[in-house]
């Protein structure tokens, strides 16, 4: 565990104090809970950008082979 100095405004420490308040912590606490939540938020972030990505890729790919699996089906059936 490291130590650090942070300097907040007045508002921003009374919000600190009522999220500790709140999920009943400390401050340090709190911090860490926020640096936790920032983290997660911007990994869900990056994943559904990725996934939106590989989506693109997965639609393209569909449509590049859709003439080529209609064919194929056509020629199971006859």
């Amino acid at each position: 565990m490291s130590k650090i100095t942070v300097s907040l405004p007045s508002p921003l420490l009374a919000v600190l104090d009522r999220l500790a308040h709140l999920w009943a912590t400390t401050r340090s606490g709190a911090v860490a809970e926020l640096l936790r939540r920032a983290e997660r938020e911007e990994l869900e972030k990056e994943m559904a950008e990725g996934y939106a990505a590989w989506a693109e890729v997965n639609r393209n790919d569909a449509e590049a082979f859709l003439s080529a699996q209609i064919e194929a089906v056509r020629h199971e059936r006859s």
